[in-house]
């Protein structure tokens, strides 16, 4: 069995994570202390460990990824955030972006389409420390309906449109982070999406990015 340790040099990546975090342009405290916080590590293969914080993407499996730190970052920061939040998380993977929201204080209702990834994540090594994360299988473009409305909305894989039942699910005042495919498919522009009316939303553009895709129905 696996033995999890989070030893001063973990900690000490993690603090030179965080320093490159604010040079790129982080600035939210929250966001940067729930990082230094997480033990990264703890959520890739041991074969990761002496890179475990670099900020670089790398698999986990099931042709998923953990997300590169600054994306997760950055992401987060777009939500702002604010203890109590309701948060509906799209593409579980491994489980880290959801841990950083519910150090964040967020209650985070995550949704995994990859049923190898979502019965892996059963045994999820910080369960008794965030019980504020639910678990769920199913289709990221049908959201939780019986969980809406939702005060947030975080999609971690690349969407060829923004989902109109996860709009639905989103609270009047709600913001969703989503990154939505370009043109030429190659990247995604992160898209800030703000709910200021039971029929309307306002739209802000931000940087580039690059995620899986973000698929229908179940897979498993």
């Amino acid at each position: 069995m696996r033995k999890y340790e989070d030893l001063y040099r973990h900690k000490g990546m993690r603090n030179q994570l965080v320093s490159l975090l604010r040079e790129k342009g982080i600035v939210d405290e929250g966001v940067l202390e729930a990082i230094n916080t997480i033990p990264r590590h703890f959520f890739l293969d041991s074969a990761f460990d002496a890179i475990a914080y670099e900020d670089r993407a790398f698999p986990i499996g099931e042709g998923q990824t953990i997300s590169q730190p600054y994306t997760v970052a950055y992401q987060t920061q777009l939500l702002q955030i604010k203890r109590g939040d309701k948060v509906l998380e799209i593409g579980t993977g491994s489980v880290y972006q959801a841990t950083v929201l519910a150090q964040m204080q967020a209650r985070v209702y995550t949704i995994e389409r990859q049923k190898n990834l979502y019965e892996h994540n059963k045994g999820y090594v910080f369960k008794s420390k965030y019980p504020n994360i639910k678990f769920f299988y199913g289709d990221g473009f049908e959201g939780l309906p019986t969980y809406a409305p939702f005060d947030k909305v975080i999609i971690t894989a690349a969407a060829p449109f923004i989902p109109p039942k996860l709009i639905a699910q989103l609270k009047v005042g709600g913001y969703m982070v989503i990154p939505v495919d370009e043109a030429d498919g190659s990247s995604q522009r992160m898209l800030r999406i703000t709910k200021v009316g039971e029929n309307a939303t306002t739209e802000e553009s931000f940087d580039l990015f690059s995620f899986v895709p973000m698929l229908t129905g179940k897979n498993g």
